[in-house]
């Protein structure tokens, strides 16, 4: 497939045109081209990307900065369990619309401290710590057993409700939180400020000003696990128990940490191929300094070619794609397409993990991957769409 490669900034490299021709070239029918057509559709808005990296912290890293240096003295557990109140309360059916529940998420009354709150197997080997970006800090709770990864999702993203985490998912980011503490933190500064003030009809009319900037109270974080990445043993990608487990906890972090930038700075992380390579892309490279089409191929179930197998993440990342189905298969064989490319990419990229302009280079990366998108990186012109992508960024600037 030839390429168009001189879109202005900000659009997408390839055509509608070269786009479809891309799918047909992978044996898709019409009706097959159609449908990946719209699921390959970028929701990337690279008009929005700066002209350099990296950028400031996001308003609510000085809360967090605040929780890292208490967790120090008083341990993450502790810490944590007095911040943010959701886990003052248990995994129960039902508890997310309990009076309690609602007076503490909805309102910040805070449950007593003696209350039965969320049990973890080993709290105190939770760390919590802020992982650097290219679009800033972010912080981050690692626990190092399955257990009480669930149970801090099914508390922090899902109210508390005992919902199913798919094994696969070892990892992720929670936005939009409401957090009380902040909320709390504001009305005390409130209060402070003027004696005069502090009625709850006061505060009232105050809340109704602080809900319309979400930034004053609202959070964004990751959940991390401790497993083997993608649930691949460690004999399998050829690496002892020890160094997969650093291996798969780097991954892990680097691959939230780019749907972290992308969701910043290109308004959109989404359950996709596309955004799912460029992720796995840049945790292998941060695990190993280079990266490796097998394992790529390997994390989405994609080893045996030609067969799909079942329990692989590309079913996670499918839409409404049939899995099995005609469409699905193409996806299938596009992603091989992508995982060789990508190894052909990654060999011209500036060394980052060895260069003190690390964060520049890797938002460069992930803005070039983002703008050849999921056709482009399939495509025989994918490398020189890279470079087409990365100069043109350098001739905007």
């Amino acid at each position: 497939m030839s390429a168009s490669i001189t879109a202005p900034a900000g659009l997408p490299l390839l055509a509608e045109d070269e786009r479809a021709a891309l799918w047909r070239s992978l044996g898709a029918t019409e009706e097959e081209t159609r449908e990946l057509l719209e699921y390959a559709r970028s929701e990337f808005d690279l008009s929005r990307a700066p002209a350099s990296f990296p950028l400031p912290d996001e308003p609510f890293v000085a809360a967090w900065t605040g929780y890292v240096e208490e967790a120090e003295r008083v341990g993450v557990w502790a810490c944590l369990r007095d911040r943010l109140v959701q886990l003052r309360f248990p995994i129960e059916p039902g508890i997310s619309e309990s009076p309690a529940y609602l007076a503490a998420t909805r309102r910040g009354v805070w449950p007593a401290l003696e209350s039965r709150g969320l049990e973890l197997t080993r709290p105190e080997e939770l760390r919590l710590f802020l992982a650097e970006t290219p679009v800033g800090q972010v912080p981050v709770i690692l626990a190092t057993t399955r257990e009480d990864f669930v149970a801090l999702v099914r508390a922090l993203a899902h109210r508390n409700e005992p919902r199913p985490i798919p094994d696969a998912v070892g990892a992720t980011i929670i936005g939009g939180f409401n957090n009380w503490d902040r909320v709390a933190s504001l009305r005390r500064a409130w209060e402070a400020s003027d004696s005069s003030v502090g009625s709850p009809l006061e505060w009232a009319a105050r809340w109704r000003e602080i809900v319309r900037d979400p930034d004053l109270y609202q959070d964004r974080f990751i959940v991390l696990g401790s497993g083997p990445y993608s649930g691949e043993a460690a004999a399998d990608v050829g690496l002892g128990e020890a160094e997969w487990t650093r291996s798969s906890i780097a991954i892990r972090l680097e691959h939230e940490c780019t749907h972290y930038f992308t969701r910043r700075v290109l308004g959109s992380m989404r359950n996709r191929l596309a955004d799912e390579l460029i992720a796995d892309y840049m945790g292998i490279v941060a695990a190993t300094g280079s990266f490796r089409a097998d394992w790529l191929v390997r994390f989405l179930g994609l080893e045996r070619h030609p067969v799909y197998r079942s329990g692989g993440r590309l079913e996670a990342y499918r839409g409404d794609l049939a899995q099995g189905g005609g469409s699905f298969r193409v996806l299938c064989a596009a992603a091989r397409c992508c995982a060789r490319n990508l190894e052909a990419i990654d060999r011209l990229r500036p060394p980052w993990t060895r260069s003190p302009g690390s964060a520049a280079d890797k938002a460069e990366m992930i803005l070039a991957l983002a703008a050849i998108g999921l056709e482009g990186l399939a495509g025989e012109a994918a490398v020189d769409m890279y470079r087409t992508a990365r100069q043109r960024r350098l001739g905007a600037a």
